[in-house]
């Protein structure tokens, strides 16, 4: 027997299919029976690969007494907040208005007309550390509501008004010492000892990352760059990477990336590429190549759909243990090793009592010719064996029991995970990484749109759920990337539709900036917007930066009105709360700055790579492979005047200057180093 959410097609709501608790899914059959029969209702709102919204289910919603109390008291109802994520941000900002803190799973008791009276987070169902117990917190709901409903619904009306009366920010004029301030506070909390920001638990935070390289560039102060590349080489050895099979873990729950949360997340495995792409270009060390490329063929190989999108995500779990696939014990290394375990064992910390839990989350401590030097062994004899030993120990995890796969796709997560791969193949020549990118741009065009209009969600050959605004600004500059690298002109129509779109239907005039959804949308109790740049960076960040690229290309004043009003109203928070704006302030940097575009007129693709090698954070940077691409792009102003010659040219234009034609790759390499990169 299923309850309602086994007509659902999310895989989060799957795995509540056959709870006891009569759930049902967000909608009106829900909505309209809490108004009719003057009932609370508790919302419950996670995502597939989140540990703790499997242990309170395990807990309290296959527990047949627990469900009996919240079927007789509620109308209980369900949500993935990667579905719907207006949904979960106007109740994670309630959860954080009201305790101060949020997460998943979110638990939320509402009135009849979805107003918050009570929030929290996980409730365990009994005692742990002072945490209320679910089974006592749902009889108090249900007993405040049956005595006090008037006051209860009082309470939350003017809890909502509060909520929809948050403060507008004050524009400001924008420069460069708005930067200083940013950079300056996240040097505050930067961890200098392990890399990364404040204590555990760690999070990667990659826009963060790429601002304090691009500072540091633009500043000429090496320490904001030392400290970026201490904190993605200490990523790239600990156990936040997967050793073995390529990848990133969610977060780590200690200070020194050593343990993680075990999931895998597709955003994080997009946006991790880009800080190792940069890493690459500025130090030309094999780390960070190294690393850029596990982690895109580990999405290749594991998270890729027959069709060409990206599944959303891999559980932390497996035969109901966290961690289980990924840890070993030593007499299994040896076991599958042989004679080679000696040097694994020693390079990734292999010890006979483990590092977690009696087991062995593999990390690197060690440099590599420390490790061959004690093993008696060359360097690169070493690197192959390592090498080898992965190899083998991959195919042997291959066999276990694998973690649950959250295998719906999401048009701002493959948006994501499309810039990742264009950056890989802009540093790699690797021309795996934009033909997938290539072919998942196509997935979502021909199987996520509908006319003008982006479905957010597709699973079970279907979409559903038109887009928000991340959706369009993620995909609109994934477009771009693909145009930069790819210039077609079918990219550049579709990214300037889809920023035409946004405007027209997600413009937020008092505020300068987008809402999440569109005009049109469902009404909830308030119309969401969002400015923090966190795990992922906010739809209105990645809007105000392709508002700026496409004005670049295009020249139309509108989409640089639009930009100026987003950078404007949101500078000051992004220099006051550095840490929340990581991704804004890359656009700041961008907006601020003389813009450099250099274009390369190349039929066989040399000084094209030769350049995208570089690190140019500053730099648009579009390679033209035939007179018929450019005959089909010359009336834009980024391209007017720039003409085929029978060698290699290149041009580079600065605040609206033009360099002549270049003919090699001397040429415009120094033209581009008479440029300073200050601000």
């Amino acid at each position: 027997m299923t309850n309602r959410l086994g007509r659902e097609s999310s895989p989060y709501l799957l795995q509540h299919a056959e709870n006891p608790v009569d759930w049902y899914p967000w909608g009106s059959e829900a909505l309209d029976k809490a108004r009719e029969q003057n009932m609370p209702i508790f919302l419950s709102i996670g995502y597939s690969s989140c540990h703790w919204c499997h242990v309170m289910a395990h807990e309290s919603f296959e527990n047949e007494n627990i469900a009996d109390t919240m079927n007789r008291h509620f109308i209980n109802i369900k949500v993935d907040r990667e579905e719907r994520p207006d949904i979960d941000d106007i109740y994670q900002k309630a959860c954080q208005m009201a305790t101060g803190s949020g997460g998943w799973p979110l638990s939320v008791f509402l009135t009849p007309d979805q107003k918050p009276f009570y929030i929290g987070t996980y409730f365990p169902i009994m005692d742990m550390n002072g945490k209320p117990v679910f089974e006592s917190v749902l009889l108090q709901m249900a007993q405040t509501w049956r005595e006090k409903s008037t006051q209860v619904q009082s309470n939350a009306d003017g809890f909502v008004q509060k909520m929809n009366s948050a403060d507008v920010n004050i524009p400001s004029d924008v420069d460069h010492t708005l930067l200083d301030q940013a950079a300056s506070g996240l040097m505050q909390i930067a961890d200098m000892t392990n890399g990364g920001f404040g204590t555990a638990p760690k999070f990667p935070n990659s826009a963060n990352i790429s601002f304090m390289l691009a500072y540091s560039r633009r500043s000429k102060n090496p320490a904001f760059r030392k400290f970026a590349l201490k904190t993605l080489d200490r990523m790239a050895r600990g156990g936040i990477f997967d050793q073995v099979g390529g990848g990133f873990h969610r977060y780590s729950t200690d200070a020194m990336w050593l343990v993680p949360h075990f999931e895998k997340m597709l955003y994080d495995n997009a946006l991790i590429p880009v800080n190792y792409a940069e890493a690459y270009q500025i130090t030309g060390q094999r780390i960070y190549l190294e690393t850029l490329q596990k982690t895109l063929d580990y999405v290749l190989r594991e998270m890729r759909s027959a069709q060409g999108g990206f599944f959303s995500a891999q559980d932390a779990d497996s035969e109901s243990e966290e961690g289980r696939f990924y840890v070993w014990t030593k007499p299994e290394i040896r076991n599958i090793l042989g004679s080679d375990a000696d040097l694994f064992c020693l390079y990734y910390n292999v010890t006979d009592g483990g590092n977690w839990e009696g087991k062995t989350i593999l990390y690197n401590n060690m440099a590599l010719s420390t490790a061959a030097f004690q093993c008696g062994v060359a360097e690169d004899e070493a690197r192959d064996t390592l090498n080898r030993c992965s190899k083998k120990l991959l195919k042997v995890r291959q066999n276990r029991t694998h973690p649950g796969l959250d295998d719906k796709i999401l048009v701002s997560w493959n948006a994501l995970m499309i810039t990742g791969l264009v950056r890989g193949y802009r540093v790699t020549d690797d021309v795996r990484y934009i033909d997938a990118a290539l072919d998942a741009t196509e997935f979502i065009t021909g199987s996520m749109m509908h006319g003008a209009r982006l479905y957010r969600v597709y699973r079970d050959g279907a979409p559903k759920i038109y887009g928000y605004l991340d959706d369009y600004a993620y995909f609109a500059s994934a477009l771009l990337d693909i145009f930069e690298a790819r210039p077609d002109a079918k990219h550049l129509r579709l990214a300037t539709d889809l920023a035409d779109y946004v405007l027209d239907h997600f413009w937020d005039e008092t505020a300068g900036g987008f809402f999440m959804n569109e005009d049109g949308h469902e009404t909830l109790i308030v119309r969401p917007r969002s400015n923090y740049d966190l795990s992922l960076p906010s739809g209105n960040s990645v809007a105000a930066g392709i508002l700026l690229r496409i004005y670049r290309i295009t020249g139309n004043s509108r989409y640089m009105q639009a930009c100026k009003r987003i950078v404007e109203s949101n500078c000051i928070a992004a220099a006051q709360n550095p840490f929340a704006f990581g991704h804004l302030l890359n656009v700041i940097m961008a907006y601020v700055q003389k813009p450099t575009e250099i274009t390369i007129l190349d039929a066989n693709g040399h000084t094209g790579s030769s350049i995208t090698k570089r690190y140019l954070p500053e730099a648009m940077i579009v390679t033209v492979s035939s007179q018929a691409q450019l005959d089909k792009l010359d009336s834009l102003p980024f391209f007017a005047g720039k003409k085929f010659e029978d060698s290699t040219v290149s041009f580079v234009c600065r605040d609206s200057v033009c360099s002549p034609p270049m003919r090699s790759v001397e040429e415009l390499d120094a033209r581009l180093a008479s440029f300073e990169p200050a601000l």
